[in-house]
């Protein structure tokens, strides 16, 4: 977790600042599970060079941080908890829908983050995101979870999937 927070020395207060909406944020209406992933992705922008958070208002950012994670993770979808709507998640940030969306899109590009994106799925719904589990095998997409255990071992240990399904019980 420690390297995904790190931020070159120059973009520590930057971080720190827009870490800190997040924490604030996600404790009083989500969770940690999407503080830890805002905060993840917040570092990765300030490792980006130049980074996009030098302009800008850092409650923006740290809103937008957490539309992107919420998105990914369906914080819309009224089956999920925590649930809220996007536009709500901007009214509490106090920032506006449209600026809320147009830096959320720009992270997106800039990040090529999606819907299901296992890079940035919440901890918790790991194991029920399909994209998680399919790779490529001989140019065929494969659901990993139902090969034979040595594969699911295989591709662990090359860091593919994040635990061996076969041996979860």
């Amino acid at each position: 977790m420690k390297d995904k927070l790190k931020v070159p020395k120059a973009m520590q207060p930057v971080f720190d600042n827009v870490a800190g909406i997040i924490d604030k944020f996600c404790q009083k209406h989500l969770n940690e599970e999407y503080s830890n992933v805002s905060r993840e992705l917040a570092a990765a922008l300030c490792r980006k060079r130049p980074s996009p958070l030098v302009k800008g208002k850092p409650e923006q950012w740290a809103c937008a941080c957490v539309y992107v994670i919420g998105s990914t993770n369906f914080l819309h979808d009224k089956t999920q908890k925590p649930h809220m709507q996007l536009g709500r998640l901007c009214e509490l940030f106090g920032i506006g829908k449209s600026t809320a969306t147009t830096k959320a899109r720009s992270i997106e590009q800039m990040m090529g983050i999606s819907y299901l994106d296992p890079r940035w799925t919440l901890p918790s719904k790991l194991e029920a995101n399909p994209m998680v589990w399919m790779l490529t095998v001989n140019g065929f997409a494969v659901d990993i979870r139902t090969a034979p255990l040595e594969l699911q071992e295989e591709a662990f240990h090359l860091g593919l999937i994040p635990f061996v399904p076969g041996k979860k019980g």
